[in-house]
C-alpha cells in the first residue's frame, strides 16, 4: 500500500511563490551606521515619505539584489536623470553636495569612507513549500577613489546582518570565512549568483527580471511599442543572423567577382592567344618560304640531276644500239666479203667443188642456228615468267633490256625496303621480347615477396644480407614501410614521384651500420645505393603533419620499430598538395596532381619521362598485388604485340622470298647480253639462200652464169652495208658528244646538291614540289628549261614572302594592342609581364590556368552558394521574422487577457491593438525578401537567373537595415503596438 505525496500549498493565492519576507540594509545610502530592517512578511507594502526620505534608496536596494548593478538606473523611481546616483554613491552614503571655492561646480559629501563596508540582505519565503532563501551582497572599497568590490551571498536559511555579517574584524576576507561556516554560498560575480537564485525561484528567463527592473520604479510609459518589444518579448538575436548572412554573402560576392573577372580574362585572352597562334603560324610559314627560296638551287639541281641521269640512260642505250648495229653490219660486211672472195674463186675455178662447199656451209649454219634458237627460246621463256612479251628483233631486244634494267632496279629498291622493314621489325621484336622477359622475371620476383621495390634493388640488399648474415627485416627499404592512405589515392602518382628516391633508401640500425658501410665500400655495386643510419630506440616527440601536406596523406606501417624516425623524417616532405595553380604559386613547398614539384629557393621540377600513373614504377606500400596486376597486364599487351610483330615478320619474309625468285629470273635474263647470240633468223635466211643456190647449181647447166649473177648481187649488198655502216658511225660520234656534255652538267648538279645537302636543304624539297604546280603552271621541266624555271619560281616565292611580311606586321600590331588593353584592365596579374611578343607564353599560361580552373565549375559553385547558403539564409531569416510577428500578436493577446479584469474606469478596460507598420522602408524590405526567395527551392539553370538573384541579394545586403541599423531590422516584423484603445466592459 502506497502513501500519496501531499504538497502543502498555501491556501491564499496572494501569497503563492517566493515573496519578500524581510529586507535589511547596513550603510546603504543615507541609512547609516546601523542595521535597518523592513519586515514585509510576504505582503504588499506601501512606502510613503517626503522627498529625499529614502524611498528610492530602498527600492534600489531590492533591485540591486535581483539585477546586475551595471544595468540598474538608480533613483529612477524618483524620476532622476541617469547617473545621478550609482553603486559607489550608495556605498559611500552621499547625502549632499558642497560648492567648491573659485568654481561653479560642487563635490558630493559622503557619510562614510573606504574603510567602511555595506550590506544589503533580503529574505524570501515560499509559504506553500515552506522554503526560505536569503540573498545578500557585501560592498567594500580597497582604495578611496576605486570602484566598490562586491561579493554575493546565498543561503537556503534565514540570515541576518546583525548576527551573520558582524564581528569579523577589519579584514573583509574574514567575513567570507565566517559566512561559509554558516553554510552560505559565496560568489565573486553576479552571473553564477543570478543562476543560483533564479533556479530556486523558478525564473527560467532573465527577461522576467529585466521586466521587474523596468516596472519596479516605473512612473510612466513613453513609447508603448518600444516597451512591449523591449521588456515583454524574447530577444531576437539580429546581430548574429546579420553577421551570418553577410558572411555568406561575402563568399557569394567573392565567387561572383571571381567569375566575372575570370570570364573577362578568358574573353580577352582567347582572341589574344588565337592571334598569337596565327602570328606564330605566319612566322613559321614565312621562315619556311625563305628556307624554300634558299633551297631552290639545290632542288632544281636535284631535278636537273634526275633529268640528266634519265637522259644519260637514254643516250647510253642509244649508243649501245649503235654499237650493236655496227657490230651486226660489220659482221654482215665480213660475211659478204667472204662470199665475194668465194664466188670469185668459184668463178675463177669454174669448179665442181662448189656444191660440196655449200653442203658444208649449210651444216655449219644449221648448227649455229639451233644454238641461237635455243638461247632465244630460253630468253623468251624467262620473259614470259615475268609477264613480258617475246622479242622479235634487235630493236625489241634493246627496248626489253632497258625495261628489264629499270624493273631490276625497282626490284632491288623494293627488296632493300623489305629488308630494311624486316630488320626494323626484328629489332623491335627483339627489344619487346627482352622487355617481356624482364617483365616476367619481375612478376615472378614480386610474387615471391610482398614488397614493391624493383628486383635489382632487392638483389642488392640480398647480397648485403647474405654477406653480413642479416635478415631483410634488419635492412628495410623506406618504401616497404610507407603507403598512401586509401582515401588519398588520387595523390598516389604525385606522392610516388616525390618520394621515389627516398623510398629506395635502406634503413640501417646503429648496430649494423659499421658492417654495412664497410661492405659498401669494399664492393662494386653495379648500381646506386642510398641508406640512412638510424637509431630505432631513440624516440622523439610526436610531430603533426601540416594540413594538406604530402606527409599527411601517408601512413607508416604499424608496429614497425622505425615508426618514430619515419614520422619525423617525413616532415621534410611537407609539400602542400595543391588543387589549383593559384595555390601552387602561393605555397613555398608545393606539389600538383600532375607531379610538378616546388621546393624552397624557387626550384621547380616535373619529370615526365614516365607517366605519373605508371604503377609499374611504384615502390611504396607493403602489398604488391596492384603492381603485379599492372605488370601482368603489360606482359599480356606485350605478348599480343609480339604475336602481331611475328605475323608481320613472316609476311615480310614471304615477300622477300618472292622477290628473290624474281631477282634470279632477272639475273638469268641479264646473262643474255648479246643479241647476236640468239639472233637465229639471219642464219635461217642464209641457210635458205644456200639451199636455193645449191638447188640452182644442181639444176642449172650454165654454172658460170649463175656465179656471176650471184657475185653482182653480193657486190650490191656490200655497197649498201658500207653506206649504212658509215652512217651509224657518224651517229655514234654525235651520241658520244652528247653523253660527254650531259656528264659535265651532271657533275655541276652534283656539286650544287652536295652544298645543299650540307645545309640540310632536302627537307624543303617536298614543299617545293607542291608549290611548283602553283608557281609554274603547265610548265614541263627539262634539262634546258631548269635555269629559267628556277628564276621564275624564285620571283613567285619572293612575292609570297613580301605578302606574308605585311600580314606579320599587322598581326604584331594587333597582338601588342591586345596585350596593352589586357594589362591595363588587369594590372595586378600582369605587373611582371612585358608587352612584347616574347611574353606570348606567359599570356598563354594565364589562359590555360583559367581554363584549367574550370570557369563553369565556379559558376556552378556560385549558383550553389546563392541557392544553398545566401538565399536559403534569407528565406530562413524571413521565416524567423514571420514567427516573430506571430509571437508579438500572441504576447499582445496575453497582455490584453491580463488587462480585461483591470478597470480603467468603471465599466471600461484597456486593450492593446497590433497593426502592420506603415513604414515605407519596412514594406519595401519585406517585398524584396519575398521577391528574392521566390523560386529559391526549385531554382533555374539559366545563367541570367543566377545573375538576377545575385543582384536581388546584393540590394538586400546593401540596405542600411542589414549593414548597421539593427533596430530598424528589429522592426521589420512589421507590427507596431498602437496607443491603447478603450473598450466597454460589456465588450
Amino acid at each position: 500500500m502506497t502513501n500519496a505525496l501531499e504538497l502543502d500549498f498555501s491556501s491564499d493565492e496572494s501569497s503563492a511563490g517566493f515573496r519578500l519576507e524581510r529586507l535589511e540594509i547596513f550603510n546603504w545610502g543615507t541609512f547609516n551606521n546601523q542595521v535597518w530592517t523592513f519586515n514585509l512578511q510576504g505582503k504588499n507594502a506601501l512606502l510613503t515619505g517626503d522627498i529625499g526620505s529614502g524611498k528610492s534608496t530602498l527600492v534600489d536596494a531590492v533591485t540591486t539584489l535581483l539585477v546586475p548593478a551595471h544595468r540598474i538606473a538608480y533613483n529612477k523611481a524618483a524620476g532622476a536623470e541617469n547617473k545621478e546616483r550609482s553603486l559607489r554613491s550608495y556605498v559611500l552614503g552621499y547625502y549632499k553636495s558642497e560648492r567648491l571655492e573659485n568654481s561653479m561646480g560642487g563635490k558630493p559629501v559622503a557619510l562614510r569612507d573606504h574603510r567602511n563596508y555595506s550590506v544589503i540582505l533580503g529574505i524570501f519565503r515560499n509559504e506553500g513549500f515552506g522554503q526560505t532563501v536569503t540573498l545578500a551582497q557585501v560592498f567594500s572599497l580597497k582604495e578611496p577613489a576605486g570602484k566598490p568590490v562586491t561579493f554575493y551571498i546565498t543561503s537556503e536559511k534565514a540570515l541576518s546582518i546583525a548576527e551573520d555579517f558582524s564581528g569579523f574584524g577589519s579584514d573583509i576576507n574574514n567575513l567570507r570565512k565566517q559566512l561559509r561556516k554558516h553554510s552560505a554560498e559565496i560568489f565573486d560575480s553576479f552571473p553564477p549568483y543570478g543562476i543560483w537564485f533564479r533556479r530556486r525561484f523558478g525564473i527560467n528567463n532573465e527577461q522576467a527580471l529585466e521586466l521587474f527592473h523596468q516596472t519596479v520604479s516605473m512612473k510612466s510609459v513613453g513609447n508603448l511599442t518600444d516597451f512591449v518589444r523591449s521588456h515583454m518579448l524574447e530577444p531576437f538575436d539580429v546581430a548574429q543572423r546579420i553577421k551570418h548572412l553577410i558572411e555568406h554573402f561575402d563568399d557569394l560576392n567573392r565567387a561572383h567577382e571571381s567569375i566575372l573577372k575570370a570570364r573577362r580574362q578568358v574573353e580577352h585572352l582567347t582572341p589574344l592567344v588565337d592571334e598569337c597562334d596565327r602570328h606564330a603560324l605566319l612566322v613559321q610559314e614565312t621562315e619556311t618560304m625563305r628556307a624554300c627560296r634558299d633551297a631552290l638551287a639545290g632542288w632544281f639541281a636535284h631535278q636537273k640531276h634526275a633529268l640528266l641521269e634519265k637522259r644519260l640512260v637514254n643516250l647510253n642505250d642509244e649508243l649501245q644500239r649503235y654499237q650493236n648495229t655496227l657490230a651486226v653490219t660489220a659482221e654482215q660486211l665480213q660475211e659478204k666479203r667472204n662470199q665475194e672472195r668465194q664466188l670469185r674463186a668459184d668463178i675463177a675455178a669454174n669448179g665442181g667443188d662448189r656444191l660440196e662447199q655449200l653442203r658444208l656451209d649449210i651444216t655449219h649454219h644449221e648448227q649455229e642456228k639451233n644454238r641461237r634458237l635455243k638461247a632465244a627460246e630460253n630468253y623468251n621463256a624467262l620473259l614470259e615468267k615475268i609477264a613480258l612479251s617475246a622479242v622479235k628483233d634487235h630493236e625489241e631486244w634493246l627496248a626489253t633490256r632497258q625495261l628489264l634494267q629499270t624493273q631490276a632496279d625497282e626490284l632491288a629498291d623494293r627488296e632493300a625496303e623489305l629488308q630494311q622493314q624486316k630488320n626494323e621489325l626484328y629489332i623491335t621484336f627483339s627489344r619487346k621480347r627482352e622487355i617481356h622477359q624482364q617483365l616476367i622475371a619481375e612478376i615472378n620476383n614480386l610474387r615471391s615477396r610482398r614488397s614493391n621495390i624493383d628486383a635489382r634493388q632487392i638483389m642488392l640488399r640480398d647480397s648485403i644480407c647474405q654477406a653480413l648474415g642479416l635478415n631483410e627485416e634488419h635492412l628495410p627499404f623506406v618504401g616497404e614501410l610507407l603507403a598512401v592512405r586509401e582515401e588519398e589515392k588520387v595523390w598516389e602518382g604525385a606522392t610516388e614521384r616525390l618520394l621515389h628516391g627516398f623510398g629506395l633508401s635502406i634503413l640501417v640500425a646503429d648496430e649494423h651500420y659499421q658492417q654495412v658501410a664497410q661492405w659498401v665500400e669494399n664492393n662494386h655495386l653495379n648500381g646506386r645505393l642510398s641508406y640512412f643510419r638510424v637509431n630505432p630506440a631513440q624516440h622523439h616527440a610526436t610531430v603533426s603533419p601540416l594540413p594538406g601536406a604530402v606527409s599527411e596523406k601517408l601512413q607508416i606501417k604499424p608496429d614497425t620499430v622505425w615508426y618514430d624516425w619515419l614520422e619525423r623524417r617525413l616532415q621534410q616532405f611537407n609539400h602542400i598538395c595543391c588543387e589549383t595553380l593559384e595555390q601552387f604559386r602561393r605555397e613555398s613547398k608545393a606539389i600538383t596532381r600532375s607531379g610538378q614539384i616546388k621546393s624552397p629557393g624557387d626550384r621547380h621540377e616535373k619529370d615526365d619521362r614516365h607517366t605519373i600513373h605508371d604503377r609499374s614504377r611504384y615502390i611504396l606500400g607493403w602489398s604488391n598485388l596492384e603492381k603485379i596486376a599492372v605488370l601482368e597486364k603489360q606482359a599480356r599487351e606485350l605478348e599480343d604485340a609480339l604475336a602481331e610483330l611475328g605475323n608481320e615478320l613472316a609476311s615480310v619474309e614471304e615477300k622477300l622470298k618472292s622477290l628473290q625468285q624474281q631477282r634470279d629470273i632477272y639475273n638469268r635474263l641479264g646473262e643474255h647480253n648479246d643479241y647476236q647470240a640468239m639472233n637465229w633468223q639471219p642464219l635461217a635466211q642464209a641457210i635458205a639462200r644456200l639451199e636455193a643456190e645449191k638447188r640452182e647449181l644442181e639444176a642449172a647447166s650454165d654454172r658460170l652464169l649463175v656465179l656471176n649473177q650471184r657475185l653482182n648481187e653480193i657486190l650490191t649488198e656490200i655497197q649498201t652495208l658500207e653506206t649504212t655502216h658509215g652512217d651509224k658511225i657518224a651517229l655514234r660520234g654525235r651520241t658520244q658528244e652528247k653523253i660527254e656534255r650531259a656528264e659535265e652538267s651532271l657533275q655541276e648538279a652534283e656539286s650544287v646538291q652536295k652544298t645543299a645537302n650540307e645545309q640540310d636543304m632536302p627537307r624543303y624539297y617536298p614543299q617545293l614540289e607542291q608549290w611548283r604546280e602553283k608557281a609554274l603552271p603547265d610548265r614541263q621541266l627539262s634539262v634546258e628549261s631548269c635555269d629559267n624555271c628556277q628564276q621564275e619560281m624564285r620571283g613567285w616565292l619572293q612575292d609570297k614572302i613580301d605578302s606574308e611580311d605585311k600580314k606579320l606586321f599587322r598581326s604584331r600590331d594587333k597582338i601588342i594592342n591586345s596585350m596593352t588593353g589586357y594589362n591595363h584592365q588587369f594590372p595586378l596579374e600582369t605587373q611582371e609581364i612585358d608587352i612584347s611578343l616574347e611574353s606570348v607564353h606567359e599570356y598563354r599560361q594565364m589562359l590555360n590556368a583559367l581554363r584549367a580552373d574550370d570557369l563553369p565549375r565556379f559558376e556552378a559553385r556560385f549558383k550553389q552558394l546563392l541557392n544553398e547558403n545566401t538565399i536559403n539564409d534569407i528565406a530562413s531569416f524571413q521565416s524567423q521574422l514571420n514567427r516573430e510577428r506571430e509571437t508579438i500578436k500572441e504576447r499582445i493577446e496575453k497582455i490584453n487577457d491580463s488587462l480585461v479584469p483591470v478597470d480603467y474606469n468603471p465599466g471600461r478596460y484597456i486593450s492593446l491593438v497590433a497593426q502592420l507598420s506603415a513604414d515605407a522602408d519596412i514594406r519595401d524590405f519585406q517585398s524584396e525578401l519575398r521577391i528574392c526567395t521566390e523560386g529559391a527551392l526549385t531554382g533555374s539553370e539559366d545563367e541570367q537567373y543566377s545573375e538576377d538573384k545575385f543582384l536581388q541579394v546584393k540590394r538586400i545586403i546593401e540596405r542600411s537595415a542589414l549593414t548597421g541599423r539593427a533596430s530598424s531590422l528589429r522592426d521589420s516584423d512589421g507590427l507596431h503596438v498602437l496607443s491603447p484603445a478603450l473598450y466597454s466592459a460589456a465588450c
